[in-house]
């Protein structure tokens, strides 16, 4: 065969062989199965966790300020009692017997004052009062005189004489009478006012004692100061408890206050009258809201203190019980919401998702909002509509060619594993 036959073969040949090859490898491109979801708007909220303490709304641990033994008892632990209550009394027979005694010195003083203010005037102040009234009335006869004799005086029926005479005896009468006051005045101001302000001294204390002794005996009487249920009564009767220690506690479990500590990032997008859940063991769910965002930190963790305030009129919630709340710091009605696990982080940092398009998965950047549990909020990136890869998009390259196995809905969270061929065909 001619050389030139023989080349024309060969590079022929290798032709068929490259375009059956390409055409080989375009038949077994790898296809990926994948399960996807519809982007959709739906709402999302924004759910800050944490762990807390019960509290009471009040609770008061009732210390007798007076040390004597216990009397009597008239309540238990689990009483239910109300503001005013009488809840025990302590030994008070001295502090009776005092409050007897003060209250006669009292009585008596009370007494003595009323005399004092009501009775007669003492010799002098008579004496006093006597002169007064006559200068007055000689003041007041002198001036009728002279009125009388100035009146002649003046018509020339009088002598200069005589009506000089009476004007002298006016200006003595006149005289007379302001004498007489000014020693009233003086006796009034001196005598009278000291022995009323000694009588009104008397009585002050005679008072305060008594209301002394009558606080005394009251302290015995140990009474609620809120409504509430009695929690501890750690004294029996007869035992005298130690100064300063509580008698008796009551808190008022109406309302629970729940108190968490959260960084201080989360604490600043809270705000008093946020919507809250406490969930407390023995599957315990109960609303409430949030009622205080402190406005220090703590110094020692750094964290805020936060307070959730729920009725409680059951008694399920009790004191002291750890529990777990939810605080929705803010909602979105409108959200993109699509499953968390479509999220995939890029070396650099960003964040991106896979999209399918044409039966092949297409990578898109997105920036993140809210997370709430399986579900994120992507606030730039997505329209809504799309559809998103949520399992089966970790490593899968840019423009791969894809198979949907299963469609869900956006935000649905995690999605159920892929059923296997064998189930479908059954189905």
């Amino acid at each position: 065969m001619p050389p030139a036959i023989s080349l024309s073969l060969i590079v022929g040949a290798g032709l068929l062989l490259l375009a059956s090859c390409s055409k080989k490898d375009q038949e077994t491109e790898p296809e990926v199965t994948v399960q996807v979801a519809k982007v959709e708007k739906q709402p999302i909220r924004q759910v800050i966790r944490g762990e807390a303490v019960l509290y009471p709304r009040n609770q008061a641990a009732i210390t007798p300020k007076i040390v004597a033994p216990v009397k009597m008892f008239y309540v238990n632990r689990g009483s239910r009692v109300h503001a005013g209550q009488l809840l025990a009394v302590l030994e008070n027979r001295d502090l009776a017997a005092a409050e007897t005694e003060n209250k006669g010195s009292y009585q008596q003083a009370q007494a003595n004052y009323g005399i004092e203010t009501t009775s007669a005037l003492p010799e002098e102040w008579q004496k006093a009062e006597y002169d007064l009234k006559a200068a007055k009335e000689t003041y007041d006869g002198q001036q009728k005189i002279y009125d009388s004799r100035k009146k002649l005086f003046e018509e020339g029926a009088l002598p200069r004489k005589d009506f000089d005479s009476s004007a002298v005896a006016l200006i003595q009468a006149k005289s007379q009478y302001e004498i007489a006051t000014m020693h009233m005045t003086a006796l009034q101001g001196a005598g009278k006012k000291r022995q009323i302000a000694s009588a009104e001294g008397q009585l002050a204390s005679a008072k305060g004692k008594y209301e002394g002794a009558a606080a005394l005996l009251a302290y015995s009487e140990v009474r609620s100061p809120i409504d509430g249920v009695v929690t501890d009564r750690p004294t029996y009767p007869g035992e005298t408890p130690p100064p300063g220690t509580p008698l008796l506690t009551v808190m008022d479990t109406s309302s629970v206050i729940a108190r968490t500590h959260i960084p201080q990032d989360q604490a600043a997008q809270l705000k008093p009258g946020d919507a809250a859940t406490i969930h407390a063991p023995g599957d315990v769910e109960v609303s409430g809201k949030v009622t205080l965002v402190s406005p220090a930190l703590d110094p020692n963790s750094t964290t805020d203190e936060v307070w959730i305030e729920a009725a409680n009129p059951d008694g399920r919630l009790r004191p002291g019980t750890t529990v777990t709340i939810e605080m929705v710091a803010r909602t979105i009605d409108d959200a993109i919401v699509i499953p968390a696990s479509a999220l995939l982080k890029t070396p650099e940092g960003g964040t991106t998702v896979m999209i399918v398009k044409d039966g092949r998965a297409q990578r898109v950047e997105v920036e993140v909002g809210i997370r709430n549990d399986d579900r994120a909020q992507v606030t730039k990136g997505l329209g809504g509509g799309e559809t998103i890869i949520v399992r089966g998009s970790y490593g899968l390259p840019d423009k791969a060619k894809v198979k949907v196995a299963e469609v869900q809905a956006s935000g649905a969270g995690n999605p159920s594993p892929a059923k296997p061929a064998a189930e479908k065909e059954k189905e």
